[in-house]
Order: C-alpha cells, then structure tokens, then sequence
C-alpha cells in the first residue's frame, strides 16, 4: 500500500471527524451521519479502486 494512499485516507478521516462534530454541536444529527456515510463510502471506492489494481498486477504476473 503506498503512503500516499494513507495520507489521503487519513485527511478524509480528519475532515469527517471535524465536520461530524461540527454538525453534531450545531444539532443537525441527520447530516452528521450523512457526512460520515459520505466519507465511508469515499475510502471504500479507494480501497475498491487500490484491489482491482492489485489484482490486474496479479494477473499480469502470473499471465492469466
């Protein structure tokens, strides 16, 4: 896993973290947990992205 792909999962971490508080205290829960499921499905859609290209290695490898 390259660092740079961690850097980026950690900033959007941080940012969630900081807007979830963020909306909690100005008591909009609704959208606290709309920004969180965003920032979820954001990482998920990297990390989707990071194995299908691993795999495309794998199978370039072992020429399948």
């Amino acid at each position: 896993m390259e660092v740079d792909l961690i850097f980026k999962i950690a900033t959007i971490g941080i940012i969630v973290a900081i807007l979830n508080q963020l909306l909690v205290r100005s008591e909009r829960p609704e959208q606290a947990m709309m920004t969180t499921l965003a920032g979820l499905i954001v990482v998920l859609m990297m990390m989707v992205t990071e194995i299908s290209n691993m795999f495309e290695t794998i199978k370039t490898v072992f020429g399948l």
